[in-house]
């Protein structure tokens, strides 16, 4: 997520510098045809391009706008996750625990256990969400790309680790042994019907975190937004240096490049902003909320082990 105020160049010129490159070119080429080799007829109505821009205009504007939504509520659905990461770790030390009797070392180490295996669980969705499919040629299939899990390794026993990481889907891997921990706490006695009850209610919403975040990884942004509004970008930017270049002359030439800037900043910007989970500077910060909620759950345990806060490097935050 980009946190400064201000962008960086580089960011600007990776997205757009080859469709600029052409429309400089295209600019320079109309002024060299319409005022070197006189071929006057080589323009359009200011009026037709002034009409395009501004059906462009709206368009793009409905298509960032869908495109934000879908950011917001990535970022909504792990503002959740930081909410009920906290409650989680409460109930699991104030509800797992006889209210007459400090806990046993059994008890405070299954607790720990709990609390350590959730934050495994955020860091292993942050990845699972992350991951990226590449085509092989050879077998012609789309296979995973290798996806680093190795952190959540230290807060896991090695052999549930392995087993875990055996699966295709981690994270929900780690909620079933989550849910097999409170089933064999409920029948030592550790948790009463209700308390039993209350924490695998709270284990239910992580389950529905990790779909609602799914959802939006797996569900691509209609194509036809996407490609529509490229063709439309392009085809008017195509126009632009046409209309100006009998009134402007080689003024023509910035004055297109600017205009066409503009369109295409537009539709980056929902380009940017349709895939939460990406991991691109302007994606939701999974690490970032990884790491507060593991600061978070540690301090409650007293591990004195804290994560230090991400710092933005160059204005984002991941």
């Amino acid at each position: 997520m980009i946190v400064s105020k201000q962008l960086d160049w580089r960011h600007i010129v990776f997205d757009t510098w080859r469709s600029l490159l052409y429309f400089f070119t295209l600019s320079l080429g109309v002024y060299v045809l319409h005022h070197e080799f006189d071929l006057r007829h080589l323009t359009v109505p200011f009026e037709a391009v002034a009409l395009l821009s501004t059906a462009l205009a709206i368009f793009l504007g409905f298509k960032n706008n869908s495109a934000y939504d879908r950011w917001w509520e990535a970022r909504k659905i792990w503002g959740l996750l930081v909410n009920y990461s906290r409650a989680w770790g409460r109930e699991v030390l104030t509800l797992s625990q006889n209210d007459h009797e400090p806990p046993s070392e059994e008890l405070v180490k299954w607790q720990h256990r709990l609390i350590y295996r959730h934050i495994a669980f955020v860091h292993a969705l942050r990845v699972f969400l992350r991951q990226r499919y590449s085509y092989n040629q050879i077998g012609k299939q789309w296979i995973e790309a290798s996806n680093n899990y190795d952190d959540i390794r230290p807060f896991l026993s090695a052999a549930e680790a392995e087993e875990v990481l055996s699966k295709k889907n981690p994270p929900n891997a780690l909620l079933l042994n989550q849910g097999q921990e409170l089933k064999d706490a409920y029948q030592r006695g550790w948790l009463s019907d209700y308390r039993f009850v209350q924490l695998s209610e709270t284990l239910t919403e992580f389950n529905n975190h990790q779909g609602m975040s799914e959802r939006i990884k797996n569900t691509p942004f209609p194509r036809a937004y996407s490609y529509y509004s490229r063709v439309f970008v392009n085809l008017h930017g195509t126009l632009v240096p046409f209309a100006f270049v009998e009134s402007l002359g080689v003024f023509n030439i910035p004055l297109a490049m600017l205009i066409n800037f503009i369109f295409l900043s537009l539709d980056q910007i929902g380009e940017r902003a349709e895939d939460p989970f990406e991991n691109r500077p302007e994606d939701t910060p999974l690490s970032a909320i990884s790491n507060t909620i593991e600061g978070n759950l540690k301090e409650m345990i007293n591990d004195k082990n804290l994560p230090e806060k991400l710092q933005p490097i160059r204005g984002v935050v991941l």
